[in-house]
């Protein structure tokens, strides 16, 4: 049984938040009652005899939605209490003593100007906020030159993954008093603020580098203040309760049974030798995180290090699509997630490395009818699911996001040509289908021509940490197997280990295992 079942792949363990609303729709109370002109305005007693599920129970919380959605758009299918920086109560109380409509957002925003991004669904909200150079009173001057960009995710689902570095962090005294159990810490470039409140999981992060300031990159110092006017700032902002949810055990991964006659994979893990952090190896994650569309238009893909292994002189476009040509494209594919790089990977030894996986298209468009030539800067990247983008102008990085009860997950596509996603409306907030193409493979990194011709793709997850980086390399292998129809083999020098084969095997199968084990000894 364990060697049939040797190269099976895992679902994610995800578990489900128990939520308090009522201690929820008690801070708004407070909230609302600190303006008395607009006290009256809300309900807070509901019907009764019905489950406490029921948003009939609290109609505070439906009159709150009804306020608070003209400016962040669908609030009310958020399964999790909103926190954000927007006083609520200022904002009705200045509405109904008929102040101007020309008002500022950022008037009731702590001076965080009109939110950059805004998403909810039922595993929670996502939302990113912005603050301009100078603006906030009181706030210390500082050398970074462009708007710092403030993210906060509350889930009701969190991804339980091996997790080294954490629930780790520090106290922060001037913040103890509103956030009892609040830990600040940097992880993989990002300073973040983690706390619970409800029974949520709640992560205040900002993009940083943990060194001397910039007038391009902020420092981590520098952005601490402004997370902590933030989340000072944090008001119940909407939401709606819903049934609760049961955890989600990890299971086997759906894959094809028929055989592919050509594809081929090297182990989750078995990175190019000598080419990890301090020259330590990749991790091996047999975790298919999400059932995804594969990110390239078509096949053949390959998947493969950019960085470490031979490239051609120039870029061909008619290489086979089977056996190892000793270039990065080819069969069998590669895991690359933890090669060396200055990147903070927490799933990565040493802490460091590549934070996704590179593949290679292996087909491009013909450039007209009836030709044998073809354009390799055709070759579709489309979206691995229904979700909203996150990106802002100028950036070469799509990240897409899935929200519903059963996910919570970001993918992260890179080194696309920015111009062209900006002229697309590749911008925050828009809603792609799976199977949509936005955009082709590209070489871009900072520049045109920075890198090679490929696409990165990585998978982020949400914990009590926030959002985490793991091994998409297993994820992507199942997407290409469901699109082209046949299942891969693994291939290697070394046959799976005894811990690989238990961690590929499913929980109750082990205990049969086990028990025969014992009753045997």
């Amino acid at each position: 049984m364990a060697v049939a079942l040797a190269d099976e792949f895992r679902t994610p363990a995800v578990s489900a938040v128990r939520i308090e609303w009522r201690v929820a729709l008690d801070q708004l109370r407070t909230e609302i009652n600190s303006r008395p002109a607009v006290a009256s305005t809300f309900t807070f007693s509901g019907q009764r005899r019905l489950p406490a599920y029921d948003p009939r129970t609290m109609p505070a919380l439906l009159q709150l939605n009804a306020v608070t959605s003209p400016i962040f758009t669908g609030i009310g299918r958020s399964r999790v209490p909103v926190l954000l920086p927007f006083d609520t109560a200022a904002f009705l109380e200045t509405r109904l003593g008929g102040g101007p409509a020309s008002l500022s957002l950022a008037r009731f925003q702590a001076d965080f100007r009109p939110a950059d991004l805004f998403d909810a669904g039922p595993a929670g909200y996502d939302a990113v906020f912005s603050l301009e150079p100078g603006a906030g009173d009181g706030m210390p001057q500082r050398t970074f030159a462009k708007p710092v960009e403030v993210q906060i995710t509350g889930s009701s689902l969190i991804y339980d993954i091996s997790d080294p570095l954490g629930g780790k962090g520090e106290p922060v005294k001037s913040l103890m008093a509103e956030f009892p159990d609040l830990r600040r810490f940097i992880r993989e470039g990002y300073v973040r603020y983690a706390f619970t409140r409800f029974g949520v999981p709640y992560v205040v992060s900002i993009q940083c580098l943990d060194s001397t300031p910039r007038p391009r990159r902020l420092a981590c110092r520098e952005a601490y203040p402004v997370a902590e006017r933030f989340l000072k700032a944090l008001r119940v902002a909407g939401g709606l309760p819903s049934r609760p949810r049961m955890d989600m055990p990890s299971g086997v991964a759906e894959r094809p049974l028929q055989r592919s006659p050509d594809f081929s994979y090297r182990p989750a893990g078995d990175i190019i030798a000598n080419t990890g952090f301090r020259k330590q190896g990749g991790r091996a994650d047999f975790t298919a995180y999400s059932q995804i569309r594969f990110p390239l238009e078509k096949a053949p893909a390959f998947a493969h290090s950019q960085s470490f292994m031979k490239r051609r002189a120039r870029e061909k476009s008619d290489e086979p699509a089977g056996g190892n040509s000793g270039y990065n494209g080819g069969y069998p594919w590669q895991d690359n997630f933890c090669e060396a790089r200055s990147f903070g990977v927490g799933q990565c030894a040493g802490g460091f490395g590549h934070q996704g996986q590179d593949i290679r298209a292996g087909e491009c468009a013909g450039v007209g009818e009836g030709s044998d030539k073809c354009d390799p800067r055709q070759q579709g990247v489309v979206a691995v699911r229904d979700s909203v983008v996150i990106r802002s102008p100028k950036q070469q990085a799509v990240t897409l996001q899935v929200n519903s009860r059963t996910e919570h997950i970001r993918f992260r596509y890179m080194h696309m040509n920015p111009v062209s996603l900006d002229a697309d409306g590749v911008l925050n907030g828009r809603l792609v289908a799976e199977g949509e193409k936005f955009g082709v493979v590209s070489n871009f990194l900072d520049f045109p021509n920075g890198t090679s011709r490929h696409l990165h793709f990585d998978v982020q997850v949400f914990t009590r940490d926030g959002w985490l980086w793991v091994n998409p390399y297993v994820t992507l292998i199942s997407a290409y197997e469901r699109l082209i129809r046949g299942r891969g083999r693994e291939t290697g020098p070394q046959a799976p280990s005894a811990s690989a084969v238990a961690h590929a095997l499913p929980e109750d199968v082990l205990r049969h295992i086990d028990a025969k084990e014992g009753s045997e000894n």
